[in-house]
């Protein structure tokens, strides 16, 4: 999911708070990144829901987790999970970890897992080591979600029945090649939701991305050619895009010959009738390569569809 250096210590309050918030809004979203995972059977379930994080047992010595969810059929708890967000390494928690675990399950009665969700590769491989706890035969040892075992969410519906798992994502993606498609895709999901569960999530698309794909995005969905879906994330968007221009001077002349030859790209391809997708749109913006954009230029006035244009450079 990154780096924890690559996000900025204040947004939104911190990464590790809005990665906790992802799960407290959605707790199905455990579920949902365990299911992706192979020998991890889950029990079948009607409802997920928050528990009480304080996990100490009857001694004086207190453990409270980021966050407890738990699993219930209609009757009674079928799994708990207790999640923690792991950005750094931390010795202390190889004591509290088997005993997060232990305390949960005699809580409700049935198993339960400790599920750390680590957004830096190495942080997630030190927390996946087996923590020896001198029982014999039986080390403990949590289920890790690095960046590699979140999926990557482009189909807009699917984001949008899950937009914590669309957002996430982003967050375990947004360095990559075709970091706005996804990006999109989680912006759409967030659409619909109410403002400042929204704001956090635009917040933490925008954070998450490396700055070619936050620059394609902000000029995509200021641009004109996204639909928006609400209101507030075209003012949202908007906002944004004024307040990256107060804050900074012009990009350098490169950067304005690409845009340039981009918004030509647009209005050859619109004259001549042909339709640009939101990831084609964003693919262009994000080019900053201006033989590749003068190539396209050339294609612009015979190619049949954008993405013909567009494979060209593949």
């Amino acid at each position: 999911m990154g780096c924890p250096q690559c996000y900025p210590t204040g947004v939104p309050s911190s990464l590790h708070e809005a990665l906790v918030e992802l799960f407290r809004n959605r707790p199905a979203l455990a579920a949902e990144l365990v299911a992706g995972l192979r020998d991890v059977p889950l029990p079948d379930f009607a409802e997920a829901r928050v528990e009480e994080a304080n996990l100490t047992d009857l001694k004086p010595a207190e453990y409270r987790a980021d966050l407890v969810i738990g699993l219930r059929s209609r009757e009674a708890p079928v799994y708990g999970f207790v999640v923690e967000v792991q950005l750094n390494r931390d010795a202390s928690k190889q004591w509290a970890w088997p005993a997060y675990g232990t305390n949960l399950r005699a809580r409700l009665r049935c198993p339960a897992m400790v599920l750390v969700i680590a957004p830096d590769p190495a942080t997630a491989k030190w927390a996946a080591q087996p923590i020896e706890t001198g029982q014999p035969g039986c080390p403990f040892v949590p289920l890790v979600i690095g960046p590699k075992s979140v999926p990557e969410v482009r189909d807009r519906e699917r984001a949008s029945r899950a937009p914590e798992l669309a957002v996430l994502s982003v967050l375990a993606h947004g360095h990559e090649e075709d970091a706005v498609e996804i990006a999109i895709a989680a912006v759409h999901a967030s659409a619909g939701l109410d403002e400042d569960r929204a704001r956090l999530y635009y917040d933490l698309i925008l954070m998450a991305l490396n700055e070619g794909a936050r620059k394609a995005l902000e000029k995509l969905m200021t641009s004109g050619n996204y639909e928006y879906q609400s209101d507030f994330a075209r003012k949202y968007f908007s906002e944004g895009r004024d307040e990256g221009k107060a804050e900074g001077k012009a990009e350098g002349k490169a950067e304005g010959k690409a845009e340039g030859k981009a918004e030509a790209l647009f209005k050859i391809l619109a004259r001549r009738g042909i339709a640009v997708t939101d990831e084609q749109s964003a693919r262009i913006l994000a080019c900053r390569d201006l033989p590749t954009l003068d190539r396209w230029l050339d294609l612009a006035f015979c190619v049949a569809s954008a993405q013909e244009m567009i494979g060209s450079s593949s």
